[in-house]
């Protein structure tokens, strides 16, 4: 593998449970790594998005992300695990729904969702992280 290049695969072996939208199991090797603080849903004004709205939580969660990685010259596509926080797990589906308009759902990073008690403020929903290579 020449300096600098990166490979990836992405594998979901018969011998664990099956995945639902994501890899049990992502190598990569070469490049860089960069990982991402946990991002809530604030713009670029410190403000909170969508008070009491989830969805808009999340959306504006993967937008703050998508910024990031484009500060370090990477997508999504780049992203080999992705870390969800979310006040109540009934709402994982919706975080699935909106992910799969940001990610190849065809070699999905691999994941982890959380349910906890509190972010650190009440009116968060959603936080997320994630690691990239590129």
């Amino acid at each position: 593998m020449p300096e600098g290049s990166v490979s990836r695969r992405y594998l979901s072996p018969d011998t664990m449970p099956s995945p639902y939208g994501y890899s049990q199991v992502v190598e990569a090797r070469g490049g860089r790594t960069v990982f991402l603080a946990g991002q809530v849903p604030f713009n670029a004004n410190d403000e909170l998005v969508g008070p009491g709205d989830f969805p808009a939580q999340v959306r504006q969660a993967f937008e703050n992300v998508k910024a990031g990685l484009a500060a370090v010259d990477m997508t999504f596509a780049n992203v080999v695990k992705m870390q969800f926080f979310v006040t109540d797990i009934a709402n994982l589906a919706k975080v699935r729904d909106i992910r799969d308009e940001f990610i190849d759902t065809t070699q999905p990073p691999a994941s982890t969702s959380v349910q906890v008690v509190a972010l650190f403020r009440p009116d968060v929903l959603f936080e997320m992280d994630v690691i990239a290579v590129g």
